[in-house]
């Protein structure tokens, strides 16, 4: 403190105890903790390799069933610096799904809001309160809050996809609500019927989303990777970035598709760098396709198609493509640009690389 009269150390010591028996903190000794002058996530940049996921996944089809209690079969992305926690980063949940082949996991709902990114499969659907959406490689599938979901498998291989959740942050929030259908599965009443109705009237954007404040979810379940690849490389054809980028939106009201989650897809141009840029809020990425190098917070991760890994808050990240490649990203933006304290910072020089991880 900056006043610096002399004070009794028994009577400060005594305060001290009085104040702890009181359940009380005193905040002029914790202001510097609470009130960072940058945010300090406990979270930490990481990589998680599809040679070491996939094999996992598909090892755990044979030995795991799909069913009531476990609900699914999933690996969770735990960030090392977070404790033990099943999370990617403080507010993010990442995981690797797997479902066998003629296989179903059962109808649920829950309030944290979710999406499926496909990595690899065919013949399975996720059913959304009724709407049976079909899922390839590549397409983005969402789950909104309290929406009955489940996946069934008609094929005869296995399906894998990333799963995106805003489990930590609804839990932070004291919100979490779960709740099992009463039946396996739930009746299917249309398929691919958000396609139908909402395919066509937008649905990405290549510039910031301008209205975040929607507290519905995208009318839209399925974003396919034809129109996304379509998209992209329009968006690439139209310059000589080394990256562009479009984010998924709400065809109603061009909000990101749900109240809490964004989702985008970025394609890079090979042999060409991303200037370093930091953002408040967590972010995780899933390589679709290509291989190349990311820098964050001076640690460099190598990546090639499946794997994931995780940008924490306001750590500055940068891009380099040894090939053409395409990123997928899953971001909490939406809740900081609804609550006012979203903010980005572009780099004007190459952040210096203290270490380099190599799956």
């Amino acid at each position: 403190m900056a006043d610096e009269r002399a004070v009794p150390a028994d009577e400060l010591e005594s305060l001290y105890k009085e104040v702890a028996a009181a359940d009380l903190q005193p905040l002029w000794t914790i202001t510097e903790q609470l009130l960072t002058p940058t945010p300090q996530p406990k979270a930490v940049p990481w990589l998680w390799p599809a040679a070491v996921m996939r094999p996992l996944a598909e090892r755990s089809i044979g030995l795991v069933p799909v069913g009531r209690g476990g609900e699914r079969r999933v690996l969770s992305l735990a960030n090392p610096g977070l404790g033990g926690r099943p999370y990617a980063a403080g507010t993010l949940w990442g995981a690797i799904q797997a479902l066998g082949p003629h296989e179903s996991a059962p109808a649920h709902r829950h309030t944290p809001g979710a999406i499926r990114f496909v990595l690899e499969g065919e013949g399975v659907s996720t059913t959304v309160d009724g709407d049976a959406c079909e899922m390839r490689p590549g397409d983005l599938i969402l789950t909104p809050a309290w929406n009955w979901h489940d996946h069934t498998n008609t094929g005869d291989a296995a399906m894998f996809w990333f799963d995106g959740l805003d489990l930590p942050m609804i839990e932070a929030l004291d919100g979490i609500f779960f709740e099992p259908y009463p039946d396996l599965r739930q009746p299917v009443t249309g398929r691919n019927r958000s396609e139908e109705l909402y395919a066509g009237a937008g649905g990405m954007t290549h510039g910031r989303v301008e209205d975040p404040l929607d507290p519905a979810p995208s009318p839209l379940l399925v974003y396919r990777w034809t129109e996304t690849d379509a998209e992209l490389g329009r968006l690439a054809a139209r310059g000589d970035d080394p990256m562009v980028s479009l984010e998924f939106t709400n065809p109603r009201s061009g909000a990101s598709v749900l109240p809490t989650l964004a989702c985008a897809m970025h394609r890079l141009a090979p042999g060409r760098s991303t200037l370093p840029v930091r953002r408040s809020g967590n972010a995780v990425y899933v390589v679709h396709r290509g291989t190349g190098t990311t820098v964050i917070a001076g640690q460099g991760f190598e990546w090639g198609p499946g794997d994931m890994f995780v940008v924490p808050s306001w750590a500055p990240v940068e891009h380099l493509a040894h090939t053409s490649a395409d990123l997928f990203t899953l971001s909490d933006t939406p809740v900081l640009r609804a609550l006012g304290v979203y903010r980005e910072q572009t780099l004007d020089t190459p952040q210096t690389v203290t270490g380099m991880f190599r799956p």
